[in-house]
């Protein structure tokens, strides 16, 4: 007999033991001869992070569908692995090194290394522990890992093979800069922050005429968010309609503080209805302005260091066709080394005190920061860096998705696909850290290039080239050659990898390429990829393109992307707001299911999830219902009987559960087949809670009291058949209960196989003319309990039925049902007539009209003052809401989640008003 109550924390470790000692997850565990592969690979977290609550999502998702599959008797491998996320590991082990006051540099590249691979072996990877507890069925014994020996392999391969094809490349173009961790670093790492800062408007003398501040004939205005950037100016853009400039363009202004004359230029980046319509051009520091460079051929000249300090006074680039006054040169020493933004006061300050600006405004605009610390503003940098021709490897990344190869579920997320691909730019892959794949480029010491696999090949392809160059070159090497030295004749590139390069190739790389491993050829391509919309740019793009130029085949055929998960007022999770929500907090609360399901059952397509923690503890009381049920159903003498055939039922009870099974079944395999999670774990909670618990359960109750012997044993027997699909239904969503269920009624003969390794339910018993019968009757009582409730029927009182205009059918079946009717619906005689009585509440089913005589139940003019009092109250909130909502300002202003959780509120309010004003107008008829 089960428990009184189901131990969550108890039974989920057991379960998870015994599935680890089964080897339940291992790839092709359970599978038929010669079964169809279904390969999922995680997308892999940071080594550095811990389990949230997109990540429960995440792979709460993809482990319904690996259970399921793997329940349909395919080849499954779940993949499982972590990324070595260079940036923010080489952040935790830096900063415990500066809590012993040591700087990295101290130590060098090879101790600092193996520090950080201790650190990995002794504190990361914790989120892998925390995907079990979830119950993520992946074959942990096949773990991965960025950085280990064969990943490392494949990475080494394809940056070779892509730069000896001229796809891989080294380039000097703008970074997002990061000046604290001195690196290169994504656009997903970096965070853009809305602030209120300035607008200063400068004032550019034009060459050849006496600047006057009072003649706007004299000079040019720009405005610039960044006067610091100024000192890099190559140009000022006008619109080439612009009527007020098209006489200056061609001509020069002269650079305040700099002096150096840079041309006005036409281009249309100049939007004429935007402050003075004039723009300062600094390449080397804004990614708009570099675009501008390029067309225009100007210079783009770097003023800062890579700490973000201004460098001018022995800066070549700077330098470079100046003839500096005493007064100019004084104010470059001035600027030189100091901070950006202290420069920028400085600057502001001397454009003053000449009369060069013009006004200064408030204004709000998007600065770009750190992901990571959420404090360093960073910095657009022009850097010499290694790049991917993503344009060239794009291009049959788009086709395949264009052509249906590559399908993205839901279907609106092509869009941000292609419009990220169609205008994708040269990929930055070089990181200036130390943790992380370092890039396989050695130096001459002429700067030529040489990449290869290891030092010995490019020492080789080395001295090739330069005994091939012959004079002084020649002589060099083989001198160098006799000592042997090649430390001396190559150097090292210093640079590593961007994380997303080895990220990228995780669905080939993972199964063993470039070795041909058999699992390569067993379980590429992958079925479907996981993933939120957030890295559809990062990852799912680049997979594509790197599958199909290493594969030639498409690394997935679906790419489902899911939705974010906010907090209940639909607000994004923010430590500084303060609503994060902690699923491992969650899971020690209420389970591992509860969450589970919750996240399931909310996972709509292109909808955001609202979650609120008392909505897992309503999906735990889901769990509750169906163990009691199997309680009940143990006390009543429920088990397994193996001789137990659907077709052979006699009573309509149970061939209407099972015809009903059999629908609930098909309504799961849909949705999880379809990807719409939510419909296939609202079809099992239907028939679960409503179907079994509720009414089959309730309907047996007379059968299992009764004294024929012969229809006990079929219900038994029944219930235990249906109660076995049950746990088979729920097992991808709720693995660990459905388990432990699974063991705890076994019966004597035991069961053949854990759950998790048993096959899908297929039932395909359908009997029309039962189903028809019993859902009447559930139809009938439901409909008599919503009326008495609406009502303020007192529970106890009894009233009669009347039908009214019922055929024959109808007659029958009230008659076969009347004990059960009675019984659930509180209700006495039942009978017929020709009309409705005076003074009762009606059901409309089918032909007929059910009666109920409230006169005597209730006082009708009080009910109809309480209803009256009700309807007036949502009223009043509806039009509360509709007057706040109608209010522009008040939608434009307020925060994205507020206004929709007032919309929720509409909608609540106006459904319960609907509901009172029918009760109300059942209560005026009966009166």
């Amino acid at each position: 007999m089960l428990e009184k109550t189901y131990d969550a924390a108890g039974v989920e470790k057991k379960i998870a033991e015994r599935w680890e000692e089964a080897g339940a997850f291992a790839a092709g565990t359970g599978a038929e001869p010669g079964a169809e592969a279904f390969t999922i690979v995680i997308p892999p977290p940071n080594v550095t992070g811990s389990l949230h609550i997109g990540h429960a999502l995440n792979n709460t998702l993809q482990d319904i569908m690996v259970r399921f599959e793997r329940m349909r008797g395919k080849n499954v491998l779940w993949q499982p692995g972590m990324d070595h996320a260079g940036i923010a590991t080489q952040m935790v082990v830096e900063r415990q090194l500066m809590e012993r006051q040591i700087n990295r540099r101290q130590l060098g590249r090879e101790k600092f290394i193996e520090k950080v691979w201790k650190w990995k072996e002794e504190s990361g990877g914790a989120i892998m522990n925390q995907l079990k507890r979830l119950g993520a069925s992946c074959d942990w014994d096949r773990e991965r890992f960025t950085m280990d020996e064969g990943l490392s392999k494949a990475v080494l391969e394809v940056f070779v093979a892509l730069y000896k094809q001229g796809l891989v490349y080294r380039d000097k173009r703008l970074v997002n800069w990061d000046p604290k961790l001195l690196t290169a670093i994504s656009d997903l790492e970096v965070e853009q922050v809305e602030l209120i800062g300035h607008l200063w408007h400068f004032r550019y003398p034009i060459e050849g005429m006496d600047f006057d501040p009072e003649d706007q004939r004299t000079y040019l205005t720009v405005a610039t968010t960044r006067p610091e950037t100024m000192l890099g100016d190559t140009a000022v853009a006008v619109n080439p309609d612009d009527e007020r400039y098209k006489h200056l363009i061609g001509k020069n202004v002269i650079l305040p503080i700099v002096g150096r004359k840079i041309p006005i230029i036409a281009d249309e980046y100049s939007d004429p209805k935007k402050g003075s319509g004039a723009v300062k051009i600094t390449p080397a520091h804004d990614f708009n302005d570099f675009e501008v460079g390029k067309r225009h051929r100007l210079r783009a000249i770097n003023i800062m260091t890579v700490e973000a300090a201004i460098d001018i006074l022995e800066n070549d680039d700077f330098l470079e066709g100046l003839e500096a006054t005493e007064e100019q040169r004084g104010l470059w020493e001035r600027l030189h080394g100091l901070d950006r933004f202290e420069a920028r006061k400085l600057i502001v300050a001397m454009m003053e005190e000449r009369g060069l600006l013009g006004k200064v405004e408030d204004h709000v605009h998007v600065v770009p920061h750190d992901e990571k610390s959420k404090t360093t503003v960073i910095e657009p940098f022009l850097t010499d860096q290694w790049y991917v021709d993503a344009k060239t490897l794009a291009k049959p990344a788009i086709e395949s998705v264009r052509a249906g190869r590559t399908v993205f579920v839901p279907k609106n997320w092509e869009k941000t696909y292609f419009d990220w691909m169609e205008n994708i730019q040269p990929w930055c892959i070089s990181r200036q850290l130390w943790w992380g794949h370092r890039i396989p480029a050695w130096y001459g010491p002429d700067g030529q290039v040489f990449v290869e696999k290891d030092e010995e090949e490019a020492l080789e392809a080395a001295i090739q080239h330069y005994i091939a160059l012959e004079g002084p070159w020649k002589a060099w090497v083989e001198e160098k050659l006799e000592n042997f030295a090649p430390g001396e004749i190559l150097t090292r590139d210093e640079d590593v990898l961007d994380t997303w390069f080895s990220s990228a190739l995780w669905p080939f790389s993972t199964l063993g390429w470039p070795d041909k491993a058999p699992a390569l050829k067993t379980y590429y391509p992958t079925s479907v990829l996981v993933t939120g919309f957030d890295i559809i740019f990062f990852w799912v793009a680049r997979m594509m393109m790197m599958g199909l130029h290493f594969m030639d085949e498409e690394p997935f055929h679906t790419v489902y992307v899911h939705a974010l998960v906010r907090d209940k007022h639909g607000a994004k999770m923010s430590k500084s707001k303060g609503n994060v929500i902690d699923p491992l907090e969650l899971i020690d609360e209420y389970g591992a299911d509860a969450l589970r399901f919750t996240l399931t059952i909310m996972a709509a397509q292109g909808r955001d999830v609202k979650l609120d923690p008392a909505r897992v503890a309503g999906y735990r009381n889901f769990g509750t219902k169906l163990w009691n049920a199997t309680r009940f159903a143990q006390m009543n003498g429920v088990a397994r009987d193996a001789t137990f055939r659907p077709e052979n039922a006699k009573l309509a009870i149970n061939r209407w559960i099972l015809t009903e099974l059999t629908k609930a079944a098909r309504g799961v395999t849909d949705g999880i087949t379809s990807y719409r999670f939510n419909d296939a774990a609202g079809a099992a909670y239907r028939f679960v809670w409503s179907l079994f618990c509720d009414w089959y359960l309730e309907l047996l109750k007379p059968v299992f009291s009764g004294k024929d012997e012969a229809a006990k044993a079929e219900a038994r027997a029944c219930a235990a058949y249906v109660l076995d699909d049950i746990y088979k239904l729920l097992h991808p969503m709720m693995p660990f209960m459905t388990e432990e269920l699974w063991e705890l009624t076994a019966g004597e003969g035991g069961r053949d196989d854990l759950l998790a390794l048993t096959r899908w339910p297929q039932p395909d018993f359908e009997d029309d003319e039962a189903a028809a019968d019993i859902n009447w009757l559930v139809e009938l009582v439901s409909g008599i309990r919503s009326v008495r409730a609406e009502m303020n029927v007192p529970p106890a009182a009894v009233a009669p039925l009347i039908a009214v205009g019922a055929d024959e059918t109808t007659r029958a079946r009230l008659a076969r049902h009347d004990p059960a009717i009675r019984r659930l619906a509180r209700v006495g005689e039942v009978g017929f007539a020709g009309e409705a009585p005076k003074g009762s509440a009606q059901i409309v089913l089918g032909e007929a009209t059910f009666c109920l005589p409230l006169g005597d139940l209730i006082d009708l003019k009080a009910e109809v003052a309480r209803l009256e009092k009700e309807i007036a109250k949502m009223a009043g909130e509806v039009q509360r809401l509709e007057k706040k909502l109608g209010n522009d300002k008040f939608v434009a202003n307020a925060p994205e989640e507020i206004v929709a959780a007032e919309r929720d509120k509409l909608a609540e309010f106006g459904e319960a008003r609907t509901r009172l004003e029918a009760a109300l107008a059942r209560v005026r008829e009966a009166g």
